[in-house]
């Protein structure tokens, strides 16, 4: 559902999509190209330039190419879900299938109850009952998590086990829809390590722990606080004014808030949207701006930077009826309704 600020933006938009850089989406398809030229390239090319120098440009690979996926699961470059799909189906990353990330990341978008632990698949908040569940070490690292630092170094851990355990959930109950789709993934991803391994010279084990890895948590770097609970929609998500290099890397998700009230922007686009409205997009997020990912750390390496338990949801998610798509009624309505919710 697209959020515009006012008719004369979504005039505005209308008016640019119709450009032919827009409509042919040819910065898409350079960025595709792109993306897996430097993987490739740096793969076929590890004797030459080292080990060192090559897993490092695999890791900014593998981030980029994540970002390609976020991109491609939102339908672009073209209007065809099955072919942009083939764009993201290489297991370059490693950890998780296209497929999946496609379907939970849609929820994640679908649902009014944005960070809500119980209907946003991306929340890394939880519920009162689920944290007096949990015993001592996992608290621990939770609130550890809630850090920079923790999310770096234990947040793709938390991704990666929620997935396998979430498959594992699945099965024993007889739900055994995701698994052409795991073994798909897992064909081509034993695939790609042996020919890592024959080929380039990079041992399984290497891609798994100094390329996949770390590359979840350079992504993870923009996932930092992009979220926080609030009564009003709008003022979730964040506006990172980040310095180029990150914009390119995220290919400007940091301007979250944007992405969140038109997600089927280009990436292109995402940038100039929002700087065409800055004034109006800080207002609309009730002031949650900064400025570039180093505030984050300045603020928050050692530090959490958010509760683990929700301050608002303490109950089940609750469907609410459509309406129509303004600031005031979309921010509105999910306010009374989160409201509604404080004591479950």
């Amino acid at each position: 559902m697209a959020i515009y600020l006012d008719d004369l933006q979504r005039a505005d938009i209308a008016r640019a999509s119709r450009a032919w850089l827009w409509r042919t989406e040819l910065p898409t398809w350079l960025l595709i190209a792109a993306v897996y030229a430097l993987w490739f390239g740096a793969a076929l090319n590890a004797a030459r330039l080292g080990l060192p120098l090559a897993l490092a440009l695999l890791v900014l690979a593998s981030t980029w190419y994540m970002s390609l996926q976020h991109e491609l699961l939102h339908g672009h470059p073209t209007r065809l879900p099955w072919l942009n799909a083939l764009f993201g189906m290489a297991p370059l990353a490693v950890w998780f299938p296209y497929g999946l990330y496609r379907r939970e990341h849609l929820r994640h978008h679908a649902h009014d109850d944005l960070t809500h632990p119980g209907a946003d698949p991306e929340s890394y908040f939880l519920l009162p009952g689920d944290w007096q569940a949990a015993g001592p070490l996992r608290r621990t690292l939770l609130r550890w998590r809630n850090t920079m630092a923790g999310r770096l170094l234990l947040g793709p851990a938390f991704a990666i086990a929620r997935s396998a355990a979430d498959a594992a959930r699945r099965l024993r109950a007889g739900d055994l829809r995701d698994l052409p789709m795991w073994a798909a993934h897992l064909l081509a991803l034993a695939a790609l390590l042996l020919w890592l391994d024959r080929a380039c010279g990079i041992a399984p084990w290497l891609m798994l722990a100094g390329v996949a890895y770390p590359a979840l948590a350079l992504s993870s770097v923009r996932s930092f606080q992009e979220h926080r609970p609030h009564a009003l929609p709008a003022r979730r998500s964040v506006l990172n004014e980040a310095a180029w290099p990150w914009r390119l890397l995220f290919l400007n998700n940091n301007f979250h808030l944007v992405h969140h009230d038109l997600p089927a922007l280009p990436w292109f686009a995402l940038g100039r949207v929002y700087r065409a409205r800055a004034a109006g997009y800080r207002r609309r997020s009730g002031g949650f701006v900064v400025n570039g990912y180093g505030e984050w750390l300045a603020r928050f390496a050692l530090r959490p930077a958010a509760p683990v338990v929700h301050p608002l949801f303490r109950g089940a998610a609750v469907a609410t009826p459509a309406m129509p798509a303004t600031p005031a009624t979309a921010d509105r309505r999910a306010g009374n309704d989160a409201r509604a919710r404080l004591t479950g």
